[in-house]
């Protein structure tokens, strides 16, 4: 595809995409968003889930919340790594199997953010390749993906995402702060904390008939349970800028929520919910509070006319448990479903931590789920 497409050409393209989504499994007066956090592979993940034949095997990641993402209407999530190419690395400069990305589909995750300080870790070649294999998912499983691009073209055609679901035209815009990678190129490149290009794409998604615009940025301080005032500043600038929802990733810890109370072009007010940080959804990170993370739910309620009356969120805890000490494998549990079995894991240390953990973090941030 060329870098000069015309407006219109640009805008059949954009709508064109809308129409391909996945399948519903609700009723019709409803859509159902799920919501992820940091998609990792450290080096130990890596190790673990390598085979004796070269292959990796991830089915133990999800098993326990693949139904969730799946069922939902639309699945999101951060997916922290590049897809360089061998050899494959964890931190500082993350480089995923392809087996990884195609695994996370299979799972039912159906956008993938990609604006994140990881995505430049292996310089342009890697940002080109890492595009380059989620176009292919794109084409085989209908995934799409949004926050980073080849071209101008492209961009425009991701930033913002626009994807609509029973009737209802849903607008994703992802940023990051920056990259831990310097890199001179606009493209390929990710998209950056710019307030005019953001601003640019919450218009853009209004003009194209968006009816819910959610902006998802890389932001915030690692490790810190509460957001920060710059946080909380750019928050209410999305928001009376047009936003309608703010799921924020890149603490890899979960952080206390807000919402934010704007008016609205008739007179009324609208309020904007604001989840500061999911924390991670897999990793191999054992830090305090780097194991448990959010599954954040948006159930958006339609009026049968195409427009939204009316909107529900909820949360549900989740826990990254570490290979040795739940099964052989790194893998994601509901932290609800396993309250009062100690008797399954195999290192009651990590039950009692996870326990210990997830009423820690319910104070600190006030979330209930």
């Amino acid at each position: 595809m060329g870098d000069h497409l015309s407006h219109v050409r640009d805008s059949m393209l954009l709508w064109q995409a809308m129409q391909d989504t996945p399948a519903s499994r609700h009723e019709k007066d409803s859509v159902v968003l799920r919501f992820l956090g940091d998609v990792m592979l450290h080096q130990a993940q890596i190790d673990n889930c390598r085979r004796e034949d070269g292959m990796f095997d991830f089915s133990g990641y999800f098993k326990s919340i693949g139904k969730d993402l799946s069922e939902a209407d639309l699945s999101v999530a951060n997916m922290e790594f590049t897809l360089a190419g061998e050899p494959y690395s964890g931190y500082p400069a993350f480089c995923a199997p392809d087996e990884y990305a195609e695994y996370m589909a299979a799972c039912g995750i159906d956008v993938f953010l990609t604006a994140n300080n990881h995505i430049l870790d292996k310089g342009e070649k890697g940002l080109e390749r890492t595009l380059s294999t989620y176009r292919r998912l794109e084409r085989e499983t209908g995934i799409r993906i949004t926050g980073s691009a080849e071209n101008e073209a492209m961009s425009r055609l991701c930033n913002p995402l626009l994807v609509s679901v029973k009737g209802i035209r849903l607008a994703f815009i992802n940023f990051t702060y920056g990259t831990n990678a310097a890199f001179g190129k606009k493209y390929p490149g990710t998209r950056l904390t710019d307030r005019q290009e953001i601003l640019a794409s919450i218009k853009r998604a209004e003009k194209l008939g968006a009816d819910y615009v959610i902006a998802l940025p890389h932001w915030g301080e690692e490790y810190d349970t509460r957001h920060s005032a710059a946080q909380e500043e750019l928050a209410v600038w999305l928001a009376e800028n047009g936003v309608d929802l703010v799921v924020g990733a890149h603490p890899h810890v979960v952080q206390d929520t807000g919402c934010i109370s704007v008016a609205d072009d008739g007179g009324g007010t609208r309020h904007v919910p604001v989840i500061y940080s999911l924390g991670n959804a897999i990793s191999n990170m054992s830090a305090p509070d780097t194991q448990i993370g959010l599954m954040y739910e948006m159930k958006l309620y339609t009026d049968g006319a195409g427009g939204i009356c009316s909107a529900e969120q909820g949360f549900t805890f989740l826990w990254s448990s570490l290979p040795g000490r739940l099964s052989d494998s790194h893998t994601v549990v509901k932290v609800k479903d396993y309250i009062g079995r100690k008797g399954c894991w195999k290192m009651g240390y990590e039950y009692d931590k996870m326990v210990s953990t997830y009423h820690n973090i319910k104070t600190l941030t006030g979330i209930e789920d």
